[in-house]
């Protein structure tokens, strides 16, 4: 095999390396496409049924759950942690019930 042979053979493959990246590239935004397509509309019948209640201070329940206690954290810190474990659960804060949090090292 000649050099001119060699160059043409390895240009050809990487030719065909890139065409297989693009085409799977562009089926997974295409499939990503359609699944959204289908997660919104569900959203939005689910959005459509749910009743909607006021954020005033008066509806906000006073409860507390207990004591929680602090290990080398702070109270900005600490709420920061409750909230996103209450968004990321979807259970409202009013239900979970923190015993502690620990800052880990």
């Amino acid at each position: 095999m000649s050099f001119y042979e060699s160059v043409i053979l390895s240009v050809f493959g990487l030719g065909v390396v890139f065409v297989v990246l693009i085409s799977l590239s562009a089926i997974i935004g295409i499939q990503s496409r359609i699944l959204n397509a289908f997660t919104r509309k569900k959203e939005t019948d689910n959005e459509d049924t749910a009743p909607v209640q006021s954020a005033d201070e008066n509806n906000a329940p006073d409860i507390s759950a207990g004591e929680l206690r602090l290990y080398d954290v702070d109270e900005k810190t600490a709420a920061m942690i409750m909230a996103i474990v209450s968004d990321e659960t979807k259970i409202p804060l009013s239900e979970l019930r923190f015993k502690s949090i620990k800052a880990l090292d």
